[in-house]
């Protein structure tokens, strides 16, 4: 039984979750109607013998990320995650730092565009959550350095988005110019200094678009996406900006009619399982 306040609010919180309001299947027998603490953990991206340290008050100094994780994995509201931060002992994050929380709202949003593939990056382009589909059509992006865009981009394995050299540029310019402008909205932000430290020292295309002092906005745009099971897809990518949140919204779309929505309603099917990969 939880032992801690911080305990008792995620046990709480997690039993007032139905598995089906997190897109989780609610079979077999369940003694609660709320989530295991295996599926939290899964949402969460933590292990479950955590959850239960964390729920029995034997772990009681939750990061601040695994905090984070969990608010979002429980969708508690912007008081809610307020309280959960102070009964880990940490601060909430200030006005000055990236917004990482993903108001209710926005997670509904995405349950209502359960057959579109549909992410959520902060202001800095990392992944903070994004629904099955997405994940079949750009691969598990939740963990690790490869949830930040940019840094996947420029230093890691680039992903699935497929571009012309000319294109190349054009992305890298904006992307750069977005970050650097989202670094001067938020000058407090140790993570976004250290991720642009990162990117500089790793990258020597990052550093001299950089230095070129850019500025500007990463905007939507049609993107071809190589997929390893159903080849080439090409796709609108459209982002949608959250007021008052700086997230924003990553919906990808196919026009009606074409191969491109054949294989995009196909990958929707298929979802992540395995496949012989497209010739």
């Amino acid at each position: 039984m939880p032992t801690t306040e911080l305990g008792a609010a995620i046990h709480r919180w997690r039993d007032r979750l139905a598995p089906g309001e997190v897109g989780l299947p609610a079979g077999g027998r369940r003694r609660a109607a709320g989530l295991r603490r295996e599926e939290l953990a899964q949402l969460a991206g933590i292990s479950a013998d955590y959850v239960t340290r964390l729920e029995q008050g034997r772990a009681t100094n939750p990061s601040a990320q695994v905090v984070e994780s969990l608010a979002r994995a429980l969708r508690l509201s912007a008081a809610e995650r307020t309280h959960l931060y102070r009964l880990a002992g940490l601060a909430p994050p200030g006005p000055k730092t990236v917004p990482v929380f993903v108001p209710p709202s926005v997670h509904r949003l995405l349950d209502r565009l359960a057959g579109t593939p549909v992410a959520v990056h902060d202001a800095a382009w990392t992944l903070l959550i994004a629904n099955p589909p997405y994940t079949a059509l750009m691969g598990d992006l939740t963990k690790g350095p490869e949830r930040n865009g940019v840094w996947r981009h420029f230093i890691g394995g680039g992903g699935r988005v497929v571009h012309t050299p000319e294109e190349r540029r054009a992305f890298e310019r904006a992307l750069v110019a977005d970050l650097r402008t989202t670094a001067e909205r938020y000058p407090a932000d140790r993570r976004l200094r250290a991720l642009v430290a990162e990117l500089r020292a790793g990258s020597g295309r990052f550093a001299e678009l950089w230095d070129s002092g850019a500025v500007g906005e990463h905007m939507a745009a049609r993107k071809t996406i190589r997929h390893p099971r159903v080849g080439p897809v090409t796709l609108d990518c459209d982002v949608l900006s959250v007021a008052g949140s700086d997230l924003r919204i990553m919906v990808y779309t196919a026009e009606p009619g074409t191969e491109d929505a054949e294989r995009l309603a196909l990958l929707m099917v298929l979802g992540t399982q395995d496949l012989p990969a497209a010739p």
